[in-house]
């Protein structure tokens, strides 16, 4: 069947199509947090390249890239048809990821990059450790008030070794 749209009209409607992000990784890494105690975590902050988890305090940001999307080295098989389009697209994704990844360490935030499938098999505990790792060593010393609680304690530079009001995790 012929389109009834132009080219023209076509190509503004699907300019307008918005992804729905990588919502099932998404969804799989939040799990994987969860069940593995990993709090302090926000998803979707008005940030510089929206990533995909933050953790505020310790200034770690979390992007999870698809395969397909990002050019993941392993798994990216490049569409045959119009071929010269998706290879632009992907590459300006990654350079994208690059340039967002610069300005967030310059501004101070760690950037940790998983691929979408690291989230599987037995690379999943690596990736989860990787993050574990970066956010307890900008966390601080973690101290077990009660059983139940957990309390993060560390120094506030501005106070002069005097120790910030303790934060609760969940």
């Amino acid at each position: 069947m012929a389109d009834i749209m132009t080219v023209a009209q076509r190509s503004a409607l699907m300019a307008r199509i918005r992804g729905r992000r990588n919502e099932s990784t998404e969804m799989l890494l939040a799990r994987l947090l969860r069940a593995t105690e990993i709090g302090g975590w926000r998803r979707h902050l008005s940030m510089t390249g929206r990533p995909d988890f933050a953790f505020r305090n310790e200034k770690v940001v979390v992007f999870v890239d698809g395969c397909f999307w990002h050019g993941c080295p392993l798994h990216f098989i490049a569409p045959k048809s119009r071929a010269g389009f998706w290879r632009e697209k992907i590459s300006g994704n990654r350079r994208r990821d690059r340039k967002t990844s610069i300005d967030l360490r310059r501004r101070g935030w760690l950037v940790i990059r998983i691929w979408e499938h690291d989230l599987s098999g037995k690379t999943v505990q690596r990736a989860l450790a990787r993050i574990r790792v970066a956010v307890e060593a900008r966390r601080g010393p973690v101290v077990q008030k009660r059983s139940h609680e957990l309390v993060s304690q560390s120094i506030d530079p501005g106070k002069a070794g005097v120790p910030r009001e303790p934060v609760r995790r969940r």
